[in-house]
């Protein structure tokens, strides 16, 4: 199996602003399967872990708000990756780490038509995500909110989402899959960068979204 890559290798946004530098995070060699999802958002999916490594995609700002579809749809099995190195959504029922089903690419910036909110919640796109985490306004969900506010601000944004398993990861349901250490998001442009770092545990209450923050060029590649 390749190595885990812990952490994102060290950019300058104008290298990193242009699509072609995507194949260095999504390739072969990275990845044990890339999925393209319907051409909504692209996924690196590690086998030996049994989710994504990484998770690009680009919010654009006049969809991100343009709908809010209420009911949400079932989370679903990707039947394009072989069965033996799926997640299932049973896998998190009455796990003993309080994690929630975290998704990458949120729902939130895609309810504005049904398929795209039905493409978001497939299994290869969700992490077992402590719920202090996944459920704060100070933290993911709030990080969430802010990309939408950039897109609608800015027109666009990019994102790039990785997960980081560690050598050791601790395993959760049936299937046995890997509970990641920590996860990172970053919204760029070929002019912007902003860059978030969480480990996945308990949230400390005090903390802002801003205290996640980290600076790109301090994320490298192991």
């Amino acid at each position: 199996m390749k190595k885990t890559i812990l952490i994102l290798a060290v950019l300058s946004v104008n290298l990193f602003g242009a699509d072609l530098s995507l194949k260095k995070y999504f390739n072969d060699r990275t990845c044990d399967q890339v999925l393209n999802n319907g051409g909504l958002f692209k996924t690196c999916y590690d086998y030996k872990n049994k989710g994504p490594k990484y998770v690009a995609y680009t919010l654009k700002g006049d969809k991100v708000n343009a709908k809010n579809i209420k009911k949400r749809p079932r989370f679903y099995e990707d039947k394009n990756i072989p069965k033996k190195y799926r997640s299932s959504y049973s896998d998190y029922t009455h796990n003993i780490y309080k994690n929630d089903r975290g998704h990458i690419y949120e729902d939130a910036a895609v309810d504005y038509s049904q398929k795209t909110l039905n493409a978001v919640y497939v299994m290869s796109n969700i992490i077992p995500q402590h719920n202090s985490i996944n459920r704060s306004i100070h933290a993911w969900k709030g990080l969430e909110k802010y990309g939408r506010t950039l897109a609608t601000k800015l027109g666009e944004i990019n994102v790039l989402n990785g997960v980081i398993y560690g050598d050791s990861p601790k395993k959760m349901g049936r299937n046995k899959i890997s509970v990641p250490s920590a996860f990172w998001k970053m919204y760029y442009t070929k002019d912007f960068e902003r860059c978030f770092y969480f480990k996945n545990k308990q949230i400390n209450k005090a903390y802002k979204i801003k205290d996640y923050e980290v600076k790109c060029s301090a994320l490298k590649r192991h």
